[in-house]
This record gives C-alpha cells, sequence and structure tokens, in this order.
C-alpha cells in the first residue's frame, strides 16, 4: 500500500518544498528564529482581541508568517510518530529551569513527547482553524469573542516551536533495535 506524501507547502516561504518533516523544521529556523516566531504568535493572540489592526502597513508579513507555520504544524504532525524511531543526540542537561523555557523536564529530555502531547488533545486541523482565525482576527478592525478555547492551541503551539528548536540544536539518531545490536 503506497503511503500518502504531506504536502508542507514550504515554497511559499522557504523557495523550495521539503520533502521531510526535518527538513521542514531546518528551512523554518533557517527562514527566522524562534524569538520571531514567539513573539509574532503572541502578539497575533492579543491583537486577535483588540479593535486594532496587526501589521497594518504590512499586511504581506503576515501571509508569510502564516503559510510558514502552516507548514511547521504539518511537520509536527509527522513528528509526532517520530519518536518511537528516532530520538535526539546528547545529554538532556540544563543548568536552570530557564533552559527549559516551556517545557516540562521530561519533554526537555524527549521533546518528541511535545508533538505526542499536542496531536492527541487537538487535531492538525484544529491547529491550522485556530491559526487562521486568530490571524484573520488579528487582520480585522473588529474585537469579536471566541467560541472555543483559544489559550491550549496557542500553549502547544509555543511548546511545539520550543520542542523543534531542541531537536534542531542537538541533532536526531535512528533508535537501534536491542536485535540489531
Amino acid at each position: 500500500m503506497k503511503k500518502n506524501k504531506i504536502s508542507f507547502g514550504t515554497h511559499f516561504w522557504a523557495a523550495y518544498e521539503a520533502t521531510k518533516s526535518f527538513e521542514v523544521v531546518d528551512a523554518f529556523f533557517d527562514f527566522a528564529h524562534l524569538d520571531y516566531y514567539k513573539h509574532t504568535l503572541s502578539e497575533v493572540v492579543i491583537y486577535s482581541n483588540r479593535r486594532k489592526i496587526y501589521k497594518q502597513d504590512r499586511p504581506g508579513e503576515i501571509f508569510v508568517f502564516y503559510t510558514a507555520v502552516s507548514s511547521f504544524l504539518k511537520a509536527c504532525y509527522c513528528l509526532k510518530g517520530k519518536g518511537k524511531k528516532w530520538k535526539t543526540k546528547g545529554l538532556a542537561d540544563y543548568e536552570s529551569v530557564l533552559h527549559l523555557a516551556s517545557l516540562t523536564k521530561k519533554e526537555y529530555e524527549n521533546p518528541f513527547l511535545v508533538f505526542q502531547k499536542a496531536f492527541a488533545q487537538k487535531t492538525l486541523e484544529e491547529f491550522e482553524f485556530f491559526l487562521c482565525e486568530t490571524l484573520e482576527l488579528s487582520l480585522s478592525p473588529f474585537a469579536e469573542e471566541f467560541d472555543y478555547d483559544q489559550m491550549a492551541p496557542y500553549i502547544h503551539l509555543v511548546k511545539m516551536l520550543d520542542a523543534a528548536q531542541l531537536i534542531l540544536q542537538r541533532g536526531v539518531e535512528k533508535i537501534k533495535n536491542e536485535q540489531e545490536s
């Protein structure tokens, strides 16, 4: 049976089409820094509850942000199952709680848990709806109230950003089966 390949849509913002989830994460953080994504996401969520329009002078920037984060979400969805075959290289030592960022100690040790937890609670479609709806409201001059939980997808997305950055920093290696040893 042939596997359905997911189109990550990276050609909109990375100028090439990445075909693997690890390639998408690499391109995602080559395109912009973690701080940019977290800052922009936070501002978009804040502006979605205001009457002001976010980035009124440069709305195209938000379209690029949307396409990049949408590609990132698709890659994270694919990464949720990779924790069984892959692990991060190196030790998961940290000097202070600040090194954990938004992650728990277990998530810091195994960042793939973040993706598993996020997609166990919300579907890929729910994350994409959150992103689209939040961006639409942040670009609207009307303040509307959400009829769904806006914070859970936001928190999961921030954690996914931190986990992906950690995976990129440490690198990954295939888990060896006991039979192979």
